[in-house]
């Protein structure tokens, strides 16, 4: 458990907060780039951390990011016209470029001095992996570059991109993510239903087994300049083990950990719209070859992490609908009666407040992951609040790491695991598809 101060410290994002400083210490993503399609497009509202923000794409196609309120009379300027390279507003005309500058101001004078001194607020911006980046962070430090997740340095071919919205403070989500235990019950078939017992089954119905029949997985962790490594480690069939292993990375990136070699891999990042609700970015990639017509349609419908949506990103099983769980379904088919691996997570994550009381939790072994995030996120903001800088944010090279899964037999050390399965004992790669 923690206090009630460390609560507050974990799940609080504000720009007065410690733990809002250290997550703008990191690129953020802020839109999907195929919400902005096109130059001279609409404008989005985003909201990041509690800040009100207007996104455009410019005439030449750069996307900015400034306060949604016009500096002159407060106007929203999500109304406001994009052209010529630059944002309008349709109060009284004055005119915003992506780095914030007022470029013009028809109801004043030429040589007025306001012409030179006011300024909107406007952050730099990056795409990568066809999302939309920010950094928030101070201007008077060094910006780092955007961090390397594979997912974003293949072919866009190769790749799926979506997000959900979630109504829930982002940590309950990051400490699910990280919960490979709960997959021995939330994600399975109902108790009624049996397992493949076949040794020679395909190998989706082999994992199932190993996971539904073990569900006290032995957890390894291996801590790393950008997060951490965690492997759980479950008994198979003979003398095998059958490991999980799920990457994370700071302050709120996470992989799925089931890919086998060859087979499509899955991550996410999440973003604080305010503490009560935040974006889920997912995204699936395949290193090796195109995803094809078929698993592209399957994902739009919703595919493990990743939800099926609306055209507002919002799940079509949320809590207004109670998921749409199905009681009749849970008591035959599945052990929840919802559809959809991430509309599972939903409900529990979402099910458990709109902050997490964490200060009356009982936690087990395994449970390894989810302390060992809240000691890494906890010691950054601190780090931040105590006035010291973290190098996190500046080893944008070392978020390139995979995760996945491997069979071993009995009593293989994990990081002999992590050589066999990647080549490396931290998961690494080159920053290339390979």
């Amino acid at each position: 458990m923690l206090s009630q101060a460390d609560n507050d410290l974990l799940t609080q994002t504000g720009s007065a907060t410690a733990m809002g400083q250290y997550f703008r210490r990191f690129w953020q993503p802020v839109a999907l780039s195929r919400e902005l399609p096109a130059p001279d497009g609409p404008p989005i509202k985003v909201t990041v951390m509690g800040e009100e923000l207007v996104a455009f794409r410019n005439t030449n196609g750069q996307v900015g990011l400034v306060d949604a309120y016009c500096p002159h009379r407060a106007a929203h300027l999500y109304f406001g016209r994009n052209e010529e390279c630059g944002l309008r507003c349709v109060y009284h005309g004055w005119k915003f470029d992506i780095d914030g500058n007022v470029v013009e101001m028809p109801n004043v004078p030429a040589d007025a001095r306001m012409r030179d001194q006011v300024r909107i607020k406007a952050y730099p911006t990056r795409e990568f992996g066809e999302i939309v980046w920010a950094y928030l962070g101070p201007a008077d430090q060094p910006i780092p570059e955007v961090p390397q997740l594979e997912f974003g340095l293949v072919p866009a071919s190769n790749r799926y991109v979506s997000k959900r919205r979630n109504v829930c403070n982002w940590a309950q989500t990051m400490e699910g993510g990280l919960d490979t235990s709960h997959f021995s019950f939330l994600h399975m078939p109902a108790p009624s239903v049996p397992s493949n017992e076949n040794p020679d089954a395909p190998a989706d119905a082999r994992r199932l087994r190993w996971i539904r029949n073990d569900p006290m997985p032995q957890f390894s962790l291996l801590e790393h300049e950008v997060g951490f490594v965690v492997g759980g480690a479950r008994d198979a069939d003979g003398d095998g083990t059958y490991w999980r292993i799920t990457q994370y990375f700071v302050p709120s990136h996470g992989t799925g950990p089931s890919t086998l070699p060859g087979e499509t891999y899955f991550g996410y990042t999440l973003v604080p719209i305010d503490d009560t609700s935040h974006w889920m970015y997912t995204y699936g990639w395949n290193p090796e070859r195109e995803l094809t017509r078929e698993e592209r349609a399957k994902l739009d419908k919703g595919h493990g992490i990743v939800a099926e949506v609306d055209e507002h990103f919002e799940g079509i099983r949320n809590s207004d609908n109670d998921y749409l769980i199905d009681r009749h379904a849970q008591a035959t088919e599945s052990y929840t009666g919802v559809r959809g691996l991430a509309e599972q997570d939903a409900m529990i994550q979402e099910s458990q407040g709109p902050i997490a009381d964490r200060t009356r939790e009982n936690l087990s072994p395994t449970d390894a992951a989810v302390v060992r995030f809240r000691r890494t996120v906890l010691s950054g903001a601190r780090q931040v609040a105590a006035g010291d800088e973290v190098a996190a944010p500046h080893h944008h090279d070392l978020f390139h790491a995979r995760p996945g899964s491997w069979m071993t037999g009995d009593g293989v050390p994990f990081e002999d695991v992590m050589r066999e399965r990647f080549g490396h004992p931290l998961g690494r790669m080159s920053n290339r598809s390979e």
